[in-house]
């Protein structure tokens, strides 16, 4: 789950992180009284959409006007530019063509900045420890800062058995060239964003960029928080946060019954059990010539309901021309998805083509279930003839 970047200031600030001060806003009415509070005479209006690339981003409808982030000097500027932001659509680099409405904003007082750095916090499950990973090149996409110039990224992991020390603080310090006054406050920062990361159960904190004003002050200046799904049930505080208007409806809807379904671009729909297996099933599409359409897991203790249920979000995309069943029945009964796949089937009137291959226990009885169940339904033997058939029923 991730969250706005003002709610991930609010929530770092409470650890004792650096931050602006800010309002997150809905109307331009709000905008107005948000700047109104802050010192002034430099504000920062800030869309608060799920994708980074914001400042650079362009709206949909005004695709001339200044990006996502936009720095201006008056209590009247704030105004304008909220009205001209709120319910138009974002496109950035990392929301794909489509873009995002923003919705919500975060009017910020200005920063006096002198230069712009990189930290964030993240699981390495190399080590399968929390590593911190560090930049001189603040303020630019880390991706291609490592790509190009990798030699300017330092990680570094930490060890649960004796936890965050001091030279860590030192190590990473020095590396981005502080000293003095910054460079105490940047020790103090390491701390607070290494507990929030385990207090919280993130998966990943991320300032860029981290700043160092003219005056020697640390300040986090953008944050981007995630946070372990599996987690969430021991932080209804966090989860609260959470905004699924951000969200794909179909993957919102799928993590209230504890599937896992990830929408993708394709066209074939796939129900799988266990997360490998449906990794392979998406690979053989792609090698047959096709393209799934999404990536759904039941888990292997899914009965009829939830069979039913992730049926039923497969074929809410419209994009779906066919669907492919694979299922290997060991904790899983063939039967009980087979009961699953006609329940859905006929109670959305199903007109595409499905194809299903069923594997383990109970195969014989829920291939004789599926025989008699009255549906079109395509039988495959094993998992290359399963894709073939799929692909070719969508050609």
């Amino acid at each position: 789950m991730n969250i706005h970047e003002y709610q991930a200031k609010q929530l770092l600030a409470k650890f004792g992180a650096p931050i602006a001060q800010g309002f997150p806003v809905f109307t331009p009415q709000e905008a107005e009284e948000a700047a109104k509070k802050l010192p002034g005479s430099v504000y920062v209006v800030k869309s608060q959409i799920h994708a980074g690339g914001r400042g650079k981003g362009k709206f949909k409808e005004t695709p001339d006007a200044p990006g996502g982030v936009r720095v201006v000097k008056s209590v009247e500027e704030v105004k304008e530019n909220a009205a001209q932001m709120l319910g138009n659509t974002l496109v950035t680099l990392q929301t794909g063509e489509e873009g995002k409405q923003v919705n919500r904003l975060y009017i910020e007082d200005g920063s006096d900045i002198d230069r712009e750095l990189y930290l964030s916090l993240l699981v390495d499950r190399d080590s399968s420890r929390v590593a911190f990973v560090a930049s001189t090149e603040g303020g630019m996409d880390i991706e291609e800062v490592a790509h190009s110039t990798p030699e300017k990224i330092i990680t570094m992991s930490v060890d649960p058995a004796s936890g965050l020390s001091g030279f860590h603080a030192r190590k990473l310090g020095f590396a981005l060239g502080l000293s003095g006054d910054t460079f105490k406050q940047f020790g103090k920062l390491i701390n607070s964003l290494y507990e929030a990361f385990l207090a919280t159960d993130a998966a990943q904190i991320e300032i860029n960029p981290l700043v160092v004003t003219k005056s020697g002050d640390i300040l986090v200046l953008d944050a981007k928080y995630g946070f372990d799904d599996n987690a969430l049930f021991r932080h209804p505080d966090i989860e609260e946060l959470r905004d699924e208007t951000e969200e794909e409806a179909s993957e919102s809807e799928a993590s209230k019954h504890e599937l896992s379904y990830v929408k993708m671009d394709g066209n074939i729909g796939c129900m799988v059990n266990g997360a490998g297996l449906a990794m392979s099933t998406m690979d053989i599409i792609k090698l047959k010539g096709g393209e799934p359409a999404n990536f759904l897991d039941v888990g292997g203790g899914a009965d009829k309901e939830r069979v039913t249920i992730a049926f039923k979000i497969i074929l809410s995309d419209p994009n779906v021309k066919a669907v492919l069943v694979n299922i290997f029945g060991g904790i899983m009964r063939c039967d009980i998805i087979a009961e699953g796949v006609i329940a859905a089937a006929k109670e959305i009137g199903l007109s595409i083509p499905l194809v299903v291959r069923l594997e383990g226990t109970n195969v014989d009885k829920g291939k004789e279930l599926l025989a008699n169940s009255g549906l079109d339904i395509t039988p495959a033997d094993d998992l290359e003839d399963a894709a073939e058939k799929a692909v070719a029923s969508v050609n």
